[in-house]
């Protein structure tokens, strides 16, 4: 794993704190070898959408750059969101470490509701909704509904850029559709009917370290 900033010519490594040893290693004998030393750049570990770690290998765990809007919704409306549960909540991580400091720009966060319900709420601070949620004063629901109004007003850009032609040929290239599976014509299923193949461009991982 060292020798990928190497091979892949690459100006920096970006990872989770989880990489910090792996990091180390690279900065301290990769220039013994003759290799330039790269800049190692980390995150918090978050929670993922399941609850678990987020996971480049489980595709429910995260929200990736080219997410349809319908992804999105699907993802968040499976998204493990226990009320009052605070710890390993994927959907106030995103609002922690995305929405927040990229997304709102200045502006406060609201969570629009029905009256019958509290009506709306604004919050200036992830603080203040952190303890709003903690103390079940802001419903999942709600919380889920206003995050992927703010993930796909970010992601809206990414996905329009995406749109060029050579952008979709190099995506489908780096990430190409699965191929078409004939079920076994066993119980439950139709023989020789071939599983639908999807168009959706989906490049989970998109490599920005060069």
């Amino acid at each position: 794993q060292a020798l990928d900033e190497e091979y892949l010519k690459c100006d920096a490594q970006f990872g989770g704190v989880d990489q910090r040893k792996i990091f180390t290693y690279a900065e301290k004998y990769l220039p013994s070898l003759g290799y330039a030393k790269r800049a190692h750049l980390m995150n918090p570990m978050v929670p993922g959408l399941t609850g678990a770690k987020m996971s480049s290998s489980e595709e429910d765990s995260k929200i990736d750059l080219l997410d349809s809007a319908a992804s999105v919704k699907k993802k968040l409306k499976k998204a493990f969101c226990e009320p009052g549960n605070i710890a390993d909540n994927g959907v106030l991580s995103f609002c922690k470490y995305v929405i927040f400091p990229v997304a709102l720009k200045g502006e406060s966060f609201l969570i629009e509701r029905p009256d019958a319900h509290g009506g709306n709420a604004n919050y200036a601070n992830f603080e203040d909704l952190e303890k709003d949620f903690g103390a079940e004063k802001v419903h999942p629901g709600d919380l889920k509904g206003a995050v992927e109004k703010y993930l796909n007003k970010l992601l809206d850009p990414v996905r329009k850029t995406f749109e060029q032609p050579e952008l979709v040929k190099l995506s489908k290239a780096a990430y190409p559709p699965p191929p078409k599976v004939k079920p076994s014509g066993g119980k439950g299923g139709k023989a020789g009917a071939a599983a639908p193949q999807t168009d959706e461009i989906i490049p989970s991982r998109l490599n920005m370290k060069a």
